[in-house]
């Protein structure tokens, strides 16, 4: 399996039929719990905790997949993120991903009125790393607000790149979730690789992700 997909999962403005959830709020947290799968295989889970207060808010994400063939461990994928956020502007950013043996650490945080990302790859973790900036309002691929479908551009929390994607329009769909099969819209975030099609509830809440792998398999994405 190439984690060149897995980077798009850590991961134009449309008229959306969607409402996306009220980020700006008094205070509250929301828990996205996946668990994760290669086709019907369980591989590891994927958690997302959303912390707000006020307009800010702070989003810490974990990630650890292990695939084995024959009982040996063929694939390994560890990533944890921490975020924060001013509205639907990423402030800061602090990111270390184990892709399989490649390592990758992202570092982004305010600079006048974009972000500064550096980003450290490889085994060299010691040497400098490279440095770009964003300019203007820049959100990652923040799966759980739905707002990142009216964005032209998304920043990898793996690999520290500003993706550019497409986003389709949504087609009416049904999804299980929680052993129940449940109305849902549903998207494709297009970018420079895999397409991935993301699952929404007539209210913007996130329900369900999946994405072509490598051999013809999807990696998916159920919540608990």
């Amino acid at each position: 399996m190439s984690g060149r997909v897995l980077a798009m999962l850590l991961v134009g403005a449309l008229a959306l039929p969607l409402a996306a959830p009220s980020y700006a709020q008094s205070g509250g947290s929301n828990v996205w719990n996946f668990r994760v799968y290669l086709d019907d295989k369980p591989i590891g889970y994927h958690r997302f905790t959303l912390t707000r207060q006020g307009a800010d808010g702070e989003l810490k994400s974990e990630a650890r997949f292990d695939v084995k063939v024959l009982f040996i461990n063929a694939y390994r994928y560890v990533h944890d993120v921490t975020e924060r956020w001013s509205g639907r502007c990423l402030k800061a950013m602090t990111a270390n991903t184990d892709d399989d043996g490649e390592r990758f650490t992202v570092n982004a945080a305010a600079d006048g009125a974009g972000l500064s990302v550096a980003v450290t790859r490889g085994a060299a973790q010691g040497a400098a790393p490279k440095v770009r900036k964003i300019d203007g309002c820049a959100m990652s691929f923040a799966y759980w607000d739905a707002e990142i479908l009216r964005q032209s551009r998304l920043l990898n929390a793996q690999t520290g790149d500003y993706e550019a994607v497409t986003v389709s329009t949504a087609v009416d769909d049904r999804v299980a979730v929680r052993g129940k099969s449940l109305d849902a819209k549903r998207y494709r975030i297009t970018g420079p690789k895999n397409p991935i099609d993301l699952w929404y509830s007539a209210s913007g809440e996130w329900l369900a992700l999946e994405s072509a792998v490598g051999g013809g398999r999807r990696l998916i994405y159920r919540i608990e």
